[in-house]
């Protein structure tokens, strides 16, 4: 049988392969669309979610409430390159390729590494990402189209996202030239991300998409027209309020952190991609020490960006996927930057890849639980900085800590009874510290680029501290 003289098996295969690529038609289980947020050196208290009191965040909060809130989520690295590197190779910071934020120039990824979206894109979904890459300059192998981003718009170079009037945006494989910002403020980087971000979702909604949104919001600024570290072209809606103007101007990037976060989840919801697109919400750090005590930026955890305590690593971690994901309810899973990777692979419907720092914590996502008490989380800092060079573990409920400036005493804290790490309590678990010390001897890979003091070699090297 013959339609319009082409045979009747040929149109119906047609049809098929069609509705195959289409990521919907008539699959019974689609390939959900991913969306991954992520803000630059928020606290796990700036959010009303998480206990915040002096900032706004409502649409951050109602994320929360038709979503799933974890309360121990935790970002990749300290920093920001080691945080990105983390979260796209899959690897943990001891074996990631880029570790730490410097030297800038060595943070490369290559063309033998693998990546999220490199995983994704295999799967046939369209990649866009949109911020702070900080993972490959322009013209280097590193770069994010090179890395399985079809489309890419913001910040290439760490540096360069430091500057929230830039003088041109990366914008695929050339620049957006903004001569405006040469004399004046005349283009906002973030309402720029923005817009992108909003169009690249329109384009992409016929079709499986993932989106990386890693906006520079809230990190402090670079230009030296902004002493006391922050540039906002208005500190509304705080500008009346009785504190200093860093103050005033952090409030207000918040703020619009979260407006925009507002228009990304609306515009899902009205395209009627809601029941198939799962949000992810987050921060690559905890939040910046120089950050006002009123805003008590990392709640009750101790530390800040940098440092290797809960408040250097443990983040807000919001999920939202209508019918799949619990709403109002909050998760005390253990969850990490390493595990985007194959979860996100395992929603593709594609083969994890081998030998990877995190595991798939769907079922987590879905409510239920994962094996808290074996898994082993890694991070380590401040290398190429001398005495500075310091590596963590948490083990079940233990976090362990040994750094160079403290002697290579290994501290160790129960997390589930001392979140704030106030209490070291090596003396009275020998054989926990010796187990962790252990760990923290095999989770570092020697690198060239991160050469570290022989001090942390050899599990005789390290010693119980009080």
């Amino acid at each position: 049988m013959n339609i319009a003289g082409i045979p009747i098996w040929r149109t119906v295969c047609s049809l098929l392969v069609l509705l195959a690529f289409s990521g919907r038609g008539f699959a019974a289980d689609p390939s959900p669309n991913i969306v991954f947020l992520l803000a630059d050196d928020l606290g796990y208290g700036d959010l009303g979610s998480y206990g915040g009191t002096a900032i706004r965040t409502p649409n951050l909060d109602r994320l929360a409430n038709e979503g799933l809130r974890f309360t121990q989520a935790y970002s990749g690295g300290p920093v920001c390159t080691a945080a990105r590197s983390v979260l796209m190779t899959g690897l943990h910071n001891g074996h990631t390729v880029a570790r730490d934020n410097v030297p800038h120039y060595h943070t490369y990824l290559h063309d033998s590494d693998l990546t999220l979206a490199e995983v994704l894109q295999k799967a046939g979904y369209r990649c866009g990402g949109f911020g702070k890459w900080s993972l490959g300059d322009a013209h280097t192998e590193g770069r994010a189209t090179a890395q399985g981003f079809d489309r890419w718009f913001g910040y290439l170079n760490q540096d360069h996202a430091h500057y929230y009037y830039p003088e041109y945006l990366d914008d695929d494989e050339q620049r957006l030239e903004l001569t405006g910002n040469t004399e004046a403020r005349e283009h906002y980087s973030h309402d720029l991300l923005t817009e992108r971000a909003l169009d690249f979702i329109r384009e992409s909604k016929d079709a499986p998409f993932f989106f990386y949104g890693a906006y520079a919001l809230p990190h402090f600024s670079a230009r030296t027209e902004d002493p006391d570290g922050f540039t906002v072209p208005t500190t509304e809606p705080y500008s009346d309020r009785d504190w200093d103007l860093a103050s005033k101007k952090y409030a207000a990037m918040v703020h619009m952190l979260d407006r925009d976060m507002g228009k990304i989840t609306q515009l899902i919801n009205d395209l009627g991609l809601r029941e198939n697109t799962l949000i992810i919400f987050t921060s690559d750090n905890g939040g910046h020490r120089t950050i006002h005590e009123r805003f008590d930026t990392n709640g009750p955890l101790r530390g800040y960006k940098r440092d290797l305590t809960e408040g250097g690593i443990r983040v807000p971690f919001i999920a939202r996927w209508p019918g799949v994901v619990p709403a109002g309810r909050s998760s005390d899973q253990v969850i990490a930057f390493q595990d985007m990777l194959p979860t996100f692979a395992q929603l593709a419907g594609t083969t994890i890849p081998p030998d990877l720092g995190g595991i798939s914590v769907l079922d987590a996502l879905k409510g239920g639980s994962i094996d808290n008490q074996q898994r082993v989380l890694y991070w380590d800092y401040g290398h190429c900085r001398g005495n500075q060079y310091a590596q963590a573990v948490r083990l079940g409920v233990w976090k362990g800590i040994r750094s160079k400036k403290n002697g290579d005493v290994l501290e160790l804290y129960n997390l589930a009874n001392d979140l704030g790490e106030t209490t070291n309590v090596a003396d009275a678990h020998p054989k926990i510290v010796e187990r962790i010390g252990e760990l923290m001897d095999q989770a570092f890979t020697p690198d060239a680029r991160y050469q570290v003091s022989t001090t942390y070699r050899g599990s005789a090297r390290w010693k119980r501290g009080k």
